[in-house]
């Protein structure tokens, strides 16, 4: 790993390994906590975690996390994340803990060990913070067994919601197909990958009670005519894509967070590790928590509150994507029009509307906006990792309207399935705003 790489590894809110190793102290709690979930999104990007399961993992994880600061004395300035969702009772005890932020990260790496099928990954991050904690003094030796102990209970009450969610079911349900329907759905090049997750709608969501609710309006049928609504967003998405200026195709990347991306060399595929859409947004959440100097409770309550509601997206955006079951420009434009034509980021495998980025962005935003205010400027870093260059917003609302156009630019979204689907987040992020604020 050369110098000019480490130098920009430390410059992302997430990574201060090296620094920590060399330190007396630990970093501030925002930092330490972004950091250690980091890890969880190693291990997702390793096992290539669809952008929905990776919002359930994060959801869980940092939930469990909030769940020992609430169960041992921790103060919230905001409405409790559970009063209005389903999660009544967890069963656990409230116990004194003398380093309640030292159980809660061990508490969610022990969450995202359970709950990937690469988290044995996280044994030694665990291990690694145990050694972290006692050489920062934010732990005593003799305290590290108790603090443990109740970090399990609280790790094993959350996986037992979770595992009754209806995650371990989805491999019993009917297999989807895709038909040559015109219109529909079909797998994209370069890997023609299957359908993901075509039952995410049968996941038991945390606060949206029912999904019909916030369904997007219908989108325009299918229909090559010229003059149609759907030939006018086609013929869109070519003219833009072929003229697209540098600033442009820099967002599109920058928002593009696809982990299904593949490279095709002669007859070589190999996979592109790249971060979740939801990943991007728990990684802005972590920056306005360093930014604002969070305490480390209220570090875990935003954390989870975003980390429930892009699960919650998730499940209402896949609902309308099978339902519509889309197809999308690559593959109209190839049959119909341009047998050439390859949009400037990969299609992702699944069907189009509505737009994922679109919809979990917009409930993001709107969830922070309401905890940090409006207009509160930051620093993307979270693409760095990546190799990408950081970005500047004047607004969460502002990042979540470049994370939707930036799939226009892409040419792998129609414009209505961005215009309708910021529509259907902002619906959602209202709501849950506006349930636990009850």
């Amino acid at each position: 790993m050369n110098k000019k790489y480490i130098i920009l590894l430390l410059a992302g809110v997430f990574f201060f390994s090296t620094a920590i190793l060399h330190a007396q102290k630990i970093n501030s709690w925002p930092e330490t906590y972004a950091e250690e979930l980091f890890h969880i999104t190693e291990v997702m990007v390793t096992d290539v975690a669809s952008p929905p399961v990776a919002a359930r993992i994060y959801a869980y994880s940092t939930l469990a996390s909030y769940l020992v600061i609430q169960n041992s004395g921790g103060k919230f300035d905001h409405a409790d994340i559970l009063a209005s969702s389903y999660l009544d009772d967890f069963g656990l005890e409230s116990t004194s803990l003398g380093s309640p932020e030292f159980a809660a990260i061990y508490a969610m790496l022990s969450v995202g060990q359970a709950i990937m099928p690469s988290g044995y990954l996280l044994e030694d991050k665990k291990e690694a913070w145990i050694k972290k904690a006692l050489k920062s003094k934010i732990i005593k030796k003799n305290e590290v067994e108790r603090h443990i102990d109740f970090s399990k209970k609280v790790a094993d009450a959350v996986m037992k919601i979770a595992n009754a969610d209806g995650y371990l079911q989805l491999s019993t349900l009917t297999r989807y197909s895709p038909t040559k329907e015109k219109g529909k759905w079909y797998p994209t090049p370069p890997a023609y990958i299957s359908a993901v997750e075509p039952e995410w709608k049968t996941i038991k969501p945390f606060y949206l009670q029912n999904l019909e609710d916030f369904q997007p309006a219908p989108m325009a049928p299918f229909d090559m005519n010229k003059g149609s609504s759907f030939r006018n967003q086609l013929d869109e998405i070519i003219e833009v894509t072929g003229n697209l200026s540098d600033k442009e195709k820099l967002i599109a990347n920058f928002w593009d967070c696809n982990p299904f991306m593949v490279d095709v060399t002669g007859h070589m595929a190999i996979g592109i590790k790249k971060i979740s859409p939801g990943g991007h947004w728990m990684g802005i959440t972590g920056i306005a928590a360093v930014k604002e100097n969070l305490s480390f409770a209220e570090t875990a309550y935003i954390h989870a509150l975003v980390g429930m509601t892009l699960h919650d997206a998730f499940i209402s955006c896949w609902q309308a994507k099978y339902e519509t079951d889309r197809i999308r420009p690559e593959t109209v434009i190839n049959e119909e029009l341009d047998r050439t034509w390859r949009p400037l980021l990969q299609t992702p495998p699944f069907p189009e509307y509505t737009s994922g980025h679109s919809v979990i962005s917009r409930a993001s935003a709107v969830i922070l906006t309401g905890y940090f205010g409006d207009n509160f400027d930051f620093v993307d870093t979270s693409e760095i990792y990546f190799g990408l260059p950081e970005r500047s917003f004047s607004s969460f609302l502002q990042a979540s309207e470049e994370a939707a156009i930036s799939r226009l630019y892409g040419g792998i979204h129609f414009r209505d399935a961005i215009e309708e689907g910021i529509k259907q987040g902002e619906k959602i992020g209202d709501f849950i705003w506006e349930k636990i604020n009850e």
